[in-house]
């Protein structure tokens, strides 16, 4: 059958329905009459997608929001829905898209495949290239293709693995197959590791290395288990840990660490190893890295390789860049670089360098020392390490084999090992005990005695001089009558 071409027009679009219905019938009365004007044609209706009603807060229910066609797995089970193309889910806050997915409304779970991402407001997206979701756990697991990672972006973290699960009942994120997190402060990697984008707490377990990727930083961390806050830097140490920078090295237990203002707060045994080359430890200890400074509390020790010593006590302050030290309680001194181990006591130790260089140790208050050779008693003592002299004030008493040394001032040398003299130079007394109970008496105003080994090789007294001895008789008695 012949179409007229009008209505040919309509077959192909080109002439709107209207339109041909305002066309009058050839035979009719008015057929002779100009043909009215076609009437304008209406907007083209636009089909937009209805959303449910229902509440998309509903706990544990997943909705397809969209998706460019949808069809029915007859094959496999006829509750699967086929989605392909601009495929969106929702559930609660959180959207998922990918270009393709089979949907199980029934469980609300989930396979989706290509350009897949999660989203939950402006802050967080993951993004991923397989999505698997299981309704009944809230679990969502994501993978990447060979070569490529999956990526977690919350605000400035980055975190990147192999496959990554997120848990959108507890809000938690983790992997177990080795990942990276990155923020503006530090990088971190681990074997398992967990992430809280709400509180920003992230928890890392298994071979973990924390970077420092500042400038002129050399920041690392190795552990095997590490709480780390995103929001503040905060690192939080919960097994045995080694801090390395190039201020130095600390080894804890347990305790928490800035690292971006570079301070340490330890616990459970602790030791600094300062750029110096000294340790400092303690039961507690606090360390700033950028003020190079240092507090132990409890059984606090500040070792000295180099100089082979050791200063100990209750409580113990360190200034690295000054190189001072101040220790109280129990304090104690000991220098090792001899044979013989010196070991000096007293209520306050203050160990300092002067101007050139000289190391210097002040003890104050009852303090008493130690060697074989060698002991004594005064109120305050200083050593200077360039002159190896004990300066000993208030009341000082020395001991030097069987011999006894008393005055107001007493300076002792230290040659090597050994005692090799002492100046008394604000009076003294030199007893020696010789049998019995006959002591011999040497007394002056100013008085130095030089020694080898345990004997007085030279005695030198002026001013004042006084002396009592008790010469023996030849029955090898002595004569107590002088």
């Amino acid at each position: 059958m012949k179409l007229s071409p009008l209505l040919a027009l309509a077959a192909l679009g080109i002439v709107s329905l209207p339109a041909m219905l305002a066309q009058a019938p050839k035979d009719g009365p008015s057929a002779k009459s100009p043909a009215p004007k076609s009437a304008p044609a209406p907007k083209k209706s636009v089909v937009r997608p209805t959303i449910p009603a229902a509440d998309r807060h509903d706990p544990g229910k997943v909705f397809l929001e969209k998706a460019d066609r949808l069809m029915f797995d007859q094959a496999r089970d006829s509750d699967v829905q086929v989605l392909v193309g601009n495929v969106m889910f929702r559930k609660g806050d959180m959207f998922m898209y990918c270009d393709s997915a089979r949907f199980n409304e029934a469980t609300s779970s989930l396979d989706a495949f290509n350009n897949v991402h999660m989203e939950q407001g402006d802050t967080l997206f993951v993004y991923g290239d397989e999505l698997y979701y299981s309704g009944a756990d809230e679990l969502a697991e994501l993978r990447a293709y060979p070569g490529k990672k999956v990526r977690l972006i919350n605000r400035d973290v980055s975190l990147t693995t192999d496959v990554f699960f997120y848990d959108l009942a507890e809000h938690v994120g983790y992997y177990e197959t080795g990942g990276t997190l990155t923020d503006k402060q530090n990088i971190l990697k681990s074997l398992q590791g967990y992430y809280y984008p709400d509180s920003k707490d992230a928890f890392f377990y298994l071979n973990v290395d924390l970077t420092g990727p500042r400038p002129n930083d050399t920041l690392r961390m190795f552990t095997d288990s590490l709480t780390y806050n995103t929001g503040t830097n905060i690192a939080q140490l919960m097994c045995e840990t080694l801090i390395v920078s190039k201020d130095g090295e600390i080894t804890s237990t347990s305790g928490f660490y800035d690292t971006n203002a570079g301070l340490a707060d330890l616990y459970d045994r602790s030791t600094v190893h300062t750029r110096r080359g000294n340790y400092l430890t303690g039961d507690t200890l606090f360390y700033d890295r950028n003020k190079g400074y240092g507090e132990a509390f409890g059984n606090m020790i500040l070792t000295d390789s180099a100089k082979q010593s050791e200063l100990r006590g209750d409580y113990g302050f360190y200034d690295e860049l000054k190189d001072s030290a101040f220790i109280t309680g129990n304090a104690l001194a000991l220098e090792y670089s001899q044979a013989d181990t010196l070991y000096l006591h007293g209520d306050t130790i203050c160990a300092y360098m002067l101007t050139d260089s000289t190391k210097v140790t002040d003890v104050f208050h009852r303090v008493r020392f130690f060697r074989n050779d060698c002991q004594g008693l005064c109120d305050s003592i200083s050593v200077v390490e360039r002159d190896s002299i004990l300066y000993m004030y208030y009341n000082p008493i020395l001991w030097y084999g069987d011999k006894q040394i008393v005055g107001n001032v007493i300076y002792a040398h230290f040659n090597d090992s050994t005692v090799d003299w002492a100046r008394l130079p604000e009076s003294g007394v030199l007893g020696q005990h010789i049998g019995e109970d006959c002591y011999d008496q040497l007394a002056g105003s100013d008085m130095t005695a030089w020694f080898n080994d345990s004997t007085i090789r030279r005695l030198y007294v002026e001013g004042n001089v006084q002396v009592i001895m008790f010469p023996m008789e030849n029955d090898s008695t002595y004569n107590k009558f002088v």
